[in-house]
């Protein structure tokens, strides 16, 4: 299927393909007159890409986020618009970690708005001037967009809160869902002026622009594309609440590298893609992989860290030195403990103010002494539940004030007014300890910027009246729900629902000796200033680079429909078989072997009658009934089933449990391939497997003349992955010297005979073949899945082998798209039953106008 990129979100979300058309333009590497440019045509062409490498040799990476990394203002006299960089914003800040020959472009929103009439002089100052593109979102849509689906939807649920009531974070509106898809698609627009897909780098930020991924990826088949999401990703139960959850997890796998900030988001996120898409995944030499349509999506495990440089030069401003002279005048002779969030529900600001409270009411010689500065900046959303948090959070401080403060001191001191970034590093500097009690935050960087502060300088040194050659000291609280928490050991965690547990450890860390807290200080300092944002761009620069380096030795084809559009990676030499082209080859030869499946070949996959219909079973006959065929069945039914499935077949050949048991024809007699004296094994395995039925619920046992199958297909996709891999490991302790092997499979553990598989059945024949002397010159072997592999490995290696002739014509096919030892393919079921059958009329044709029998050949159908 051609690929291309919606230009209509009813399209889009309806999964209808909207209809192309017109001459193509190339894209400039980087585009100098803003607005959209047209669609390109690909109507001649499956990968999607440039037709040439770029002649620019500098490495590009277009970093794509909600929000530019600008500050925007009007100038008072003259009513233009000013930009300038905004330091804190993380997109630029990352741009330290990509190297100086990385030439970097900027695509998204800016804060401020912009009336229609001068977005196009806007966007050119912006890409002229700082190498932005802007995406300018019309009000009511980014509305709908920010303050809707991400902040009422997607926030509160990926941080474990249910939409149970409409109060709590409100039910899914398809109309959000609908405005989220169409923003991405106009971020995707945006990014398409400037991509050269070939040569750049897009790196895209955030649960902002989930769905993006898929709209690259249709435009540009070929596209370098990571995604990192700096949110937490919740559990599976969580998670599958979403109506929308297969298609959002299905465009983010349109990325070639997703990255987490903990291995706990990322299990989540691999849970899901297990329980939901039926995906699973690898850890080859470090790298957690999982497989799509023949690419790989690599998965990234790396927390982000902060610019130290940024901070240590507001540490040395003037204005700093002042401000913690100032603090340090107005806290004289108290401890101060710190706590700096945002003013939403997640942050847990309460509850942190109720264990300061039964601290003070616990440890009452704490009073006079101790101060909880409580930063509160403003809630990103908005909403009711922002307003009952902030009222919540007055009431508190006021009640406790109330209750311990005395002239002069107050236990609680709120700040909720802005405060400019050195004024929040002196608070930093002065804290003895820093208190981080949300009870769920993606990365939060507080503790990390309270880290470096305390570390200091020379100048703040002396502010503080303290030794610039004594060790530094800080101690940290912090939630177990945040994401770095796992990154800073030396820290106390709690749980911050429990307010005991919370009042105890900030005692603990008021009470902890001065060389327990330098050696703390120590550790994190160590990590935090080996960790920052620089070195997770560059790792996950370079992981990306990894991700896609067989791009260009892959061909691929994208399929499907809207957010279900996906791309199949295929080595360069897979292709469609055509029915005329096996047609003729058919015609031409003389001798013939073919392999075919049934489940998923001759049956569709997963039907509850799995019985052959007529018209399966007639064209089977009609296609035996040609001398120059043999026709073969290959399955991993018992041989009792298709002896009685197929006994009007009488000149086809079965090979049953494959390939263990195999019958030339309806006449002959069962042969096994595989010499086996006895099959004492079973006696030993069989009670291992009952063992681990009764242990898991949805597990069967399905009992073979020469095998026996372990299947957990309705377990619980991890409990019966994990209850697989024991028992895989106890079968093979105690078979250990049987001559059976132990296998593992799609869902499956088996214990059959060794050496026995579908491939089997394929080297018998082409050896019995050509003892006969009859050397075939047409081949066909069609299957749909992992058992098949072994006859299409077996008949592609037979080519270079005497047992084929010189000039034999063979055809692997496989069915569907997907990575295979097969060099061909047919879509489904139908085309091959229509291929079939046109063989089947090739040979009634040839019995007309040439009666006489010639040489026999092979036909080998595989039924599994």
């Amino acid at each position: 299927m051609v690929s291309r990129s919606y230009s209509n979100l009813l399209d889009l979300a309806s999964g209808d393909s909207p209809s192309f058309g017109g001459e193509r333009k190339r894209f400039p590497r980087v585009a100098t007159v803003p607005g959209l440019l047209s669609e390109v045509d690909d109507e001649t062409c499956n990968s999607v890409g440039s037709e040439a490498p770029s002649s620019v040799s500098q490495e590009r990476m277009i970093i794509v986020g909600n929000q530019l990394p600008l500050r925007a203002h009007r100038n008072e006299d003259n009513g233009e618009w000013c930009f300038s960089w905004d330091e804190d914003s993380l997109l630029l800040q990352l741009k330290d970690g990509l190297g100086e020959d990385v030439e970097v472009i900027y695509v998204g929103c800016l804060k401020e708005q912009v009336a229609l009439n001068e977005q196009d002089d806007v966007a050119q100052t912006l890409l002229e001037t700082f190498k932005c593109v802007p995406a300018f979102i019309p009000p009511e849509l980014f509305t709908k967009f920010y303050h809707g689906f991400c902040k009422q939807h997607l926030w509160p649920l990926f941080h474990y809160m249910l939409p149970l009531l409409p109060d709590l974070g409100g039910r899914f509106d398809r109309s959000l869902w609908q405005a989220y898809v169409s923003v991405n698609k106009i971020f995707a627009d945006k990014v398409m002026e400037v991509i050269s897909p070939d040569d750049d780098y897009v790196w895209v930020h955030d649960y902002h622009l989930m769905v993006l991924p898929t709209f690259l990826r249709k435009r540009f088949n070929r596209v370098k594309l990571g995604f990192f999401l700096h949110s937490p990703f919740p559990s599976s139960e969580i998670y599958r609440t979403l109506p929308v959850r297969d298609e959002i997890l299905r465009a983010l796998l349109n990325s070639d590298l997703i990255g987490f900030h903990t291995f706990d988001y990322a299990r989540h996120f691999l849970s899901c893609c297990g329980r939901m898409l039926g995906l699973s995944y690898q850890s080859k030499r470090g790298y957690i992989g999982l497989e799509y349509y023949g690419r790989t999506v690599s998965i990234k495990i790396l927390p982000v860290g902060i610019h130290i440089g940024q901070l240590q030069s507001v540490l040395n401003l003037p204005e700093t030195a002042a401000k913690v002279a100032e603090l340090r005048a107005q806290f004289r002779g108290q401890t101060v403990m710190l706590g700096v969030d945002d003013m939403d529900i997640f942050k847990g600001i309460s509850l942190k103010l109720l264990a300061m409270e039964q601290l003070l009411m616990q440890h009452p010689e704490n009073r006079g002494e101790v101060v909880l500065v409580q930063i509160a900046n403003p809630a990103r959303g908005r909403g009711r539940d922002v307003q009952e948090v902030q009222s919540e959070t007055y009431a508190t401080v006021k009640r406790i004030n109330n209750r311990f403060g005395r002239p002069g001191y107050d236990p609680v001191v709120l700040i909720d007014t802005p405060l400019q970034l050195y004024e929040r590093i002196a608070y930093y500097v002065i804290a003895e300890c820093c208190l981080v009690t949300a009870v769920r935050d993606g990365m939060n960087l507080i503790p990390y910027e309270y880290i470096i502060c305390r570390q200091g300088n020379e100048k703040l040194d002396e502010t503080l009246g303290l030794d610039p050659s004594a060790p530094k000291k800080s101690m940290l609280v912090v939630s177990e729900f945040i994401g770095c928490s796992p990154s800073l050991s030396g820290a106390i965690r709690v749980n911050p629902w429990n307010i005991d547990a919370v009042a105890e450890a900030m005692d603990s860390a008021l009470i902890v000796s001065e060389a327990e807290k330098q050696l703390r200080h120590e550790k994190h300092y160590r990590y935090v200033s080996t960790h920052d944002v620089a070195y997770w761009a560059r790792s996950f620069l370079q992981d990306l680079e990894r991700a896609c380096g067989d791009h260009l030795r892959r061909r691929c084809w994208g399929i499907g429909f809207g957010l279900g559009f996906r791309v199949i990676a295929l080595d360069p030499n897979f292709r469609k078989l055509s029915v005329e082209h096996i047609v003729s080859a058919y015609r031409r030869t003389k001798n013939r072997a073919i392999l075919l499946d049934y489940d998923g070949t001759l049956m569709p996959t997963g039907s509850l009658n799995t019985t052959p219909n007529i018209e399966a079973v007639g064209i089977l006959n009609n296609l035996c009934q040609d001398p120059k065929n043999l026709v073969f069945l290959v399955s991993g039914k018992d041989r009792k089933i298709l002896t009685e499935w197929f006994s009007c077949c009488k000149k086809l050949g079965l090979a049953a449990e494959n390939g263990y048991f195999i019958r030339p024809n309806h006449d002959s007699d069962w042969e096994t391939c595989v010499s086996l004296p006895d099959f004492d094994w079973k006696q030993i395995a069989e009670p291992v497997m009952k063992l681990y039925t009764e242990t898991t619920d949805g597990s069967t046992i399905e009992t073979k003349e020469s095998a026996l199958v372990w299947n957990y297909l309705y377990a619980d996709p991890d409990f019966g992955f994990c209850q697989a891999k024991e028992l895989l490991d106890h079968l093979e302790s105690v078979l250990a010297n049987e001559p059976v092997s132990v296998k593992s499979g799609q869902h499956v553990v088996e214990v059959k005979p060794q050496g026995v598989n579908k491939g089997l059945v394929a080297e018998h024949l082409l050896t019995t073949m050509r003892q006969k002397g009859k050397l075939p010159d047409f081949v066909l072997c069609i299957g749909d899945d992992r058992s098949d592999e072994d006859m299409f490995e077996v008949i592609m290696r037979a080519k270079t082998s005497p047992r084929l002739s010189p000039v034999a014509e063979v055809f692997a096919c496989t069915v569907g798209q997907k990575p295979s030892k097969a060099k061909y393919y047919v879509e489904d079921r139908s085309e091959i039953l229509r291929m079939l059958q046109a063989l089947a009329n090739a040979s009634e044709q040839a019995a007309k106008t040439a009666p006489t029998p010639a040489s026999c050949g092979g036909l080998i159908i595989n039924r599994e």
